[in-house]
């Protein structure tokens, strides 16, 4: 079976400079840790400042160079002057995935109004599914118990390994002549 690869990029200018501490990737690795049944999976971690050079070479890096299946990215993603995640993430774009976006967006709603100022994005970039998502670690977890369901298929789709979920967690969702059985 073939081990998962997920990138964990966390964008922030002050995190990356070392005033104050990124919250972003543990609490991702957490839910990772929580939800991934199988296979084996590792990460590949990268703390970087909200430049879009920087962002877009990393995310190259990771899916070109590290063979990353997934990269979850976490922060810049709101209007501000700074906020360039999501332009970077689609100057690396093979495909856009815009049901993300809108269901991440719809997912935040739940929570708070503010939601609609998020430009949170989704692409594939080669076997490399790449998903913006907020910077505060309880977003991450609301929005990724409300999308990972589709995230297996998804990188099924696109060549990667077969991802097995902690059901009680997140169901991966799959059409009955994609399962496998175990």
């Amino acid at each position: 079976m073939t081990e998962l690869i997920v990138g964990l990029v966390s964008i922030s200018d002050r995190a990356s400079a070392g005033v104050y501490k990124d919250e972003g990737i543990p609490a991702l690795k957490d839910w990772l840790n929580g939800v991934i049944a199988s296979p084996a999976w590792r990460d590949e971690i990268r703390l970087i400042a909200d430049e879009q050079p920087v962002i877009e070479a990393t995310l190259k890096e990771l899916a070109d160079r590290k063979g990353c299946h997934l990269v979850l990215t976490t922060g810049g993603t709101g209007p501000a002057p700074r906020d360039v995640t999501p332009e970077a993430t689609l100057a690396v774009a093979q495909k856009v995935m815009p049901g993300f976006g809108e269901q991440m967006r719809a997912v935040s709603l739940k929570y708070v109004p503010t939601a609609i100022l998020s430009r949170q994005v989704a692409v594939v970039r080669g076997q490399c599914l790449i998903i913006n998502l907020p910077g505060q670690p309880k977003a991450i977890k609301e929005t990724l118990d409300g999308i990972f369901a589709a995230v297996p298929y998804c990188i099924d789709l696109i060549g990667g390994p077969y991802i097995e979920t902690h059901e009680a967690v997140v169901k991966a969702f799959r059409p009955k002549s994609a399962l496998r059985k175990p």
